[in-house]
């Protein structure tokens, strides 16, 4: 059985990757979205669609976190592998963009995922 926080930190990597989604599709060139990024308005202006696709995986990432929590069978893989996608897109990140996304992405990802796995040993 898995844990209530387990469960409760996979939703908080799900809410988290629905609100990348609003910056990067929708914020990015707005002043809050600039400003989050720290974005001079031509340069939020000139990357807005990569933002924009950046924000759409983020956003399946997402939905298959709340799939893996609505499931019934194949939950658990469901997890691990969607899990796994975030980990290694916050690790990849870390080291290309920033070390904050080791922090905000990748590390409630690696917890969520040992969580997941302590009811199996």
């Amino acid at each position: 059985m898995i844990s209530t926080l387990a469960l409760v930190l996979i939703g908080l990597v799900a809410v988290l990757h629905l609100y990348f989604l609003v910056l990067e599709m929708f914020l990015w060139t707005k002043p809050f979205g600039r400003k989050t990024f720290r974005l001079t308005p031509e340069m939020a202006e000139a990357t807005k669609t990569l933002a924009a696709n950046q924000g759409l995986y983020n956003g399946f990432l997402a939905a298959g976190l709340i799939w893996s929590l609505l499931a019934e069978h194949g939950a658990f893989e469901l997890r691990v592998f969607f899990l796994t996608c975030v980990l290694i897109a916050g690790l990849y990140g870390a080291a290309t963009v920033g070390k904050k996304i080791l922090y905000i992405q990748a590390l409630p990802a690696a917890i969520a995922l040992v969580l997941i796995h302590l009811p199996h040993y």
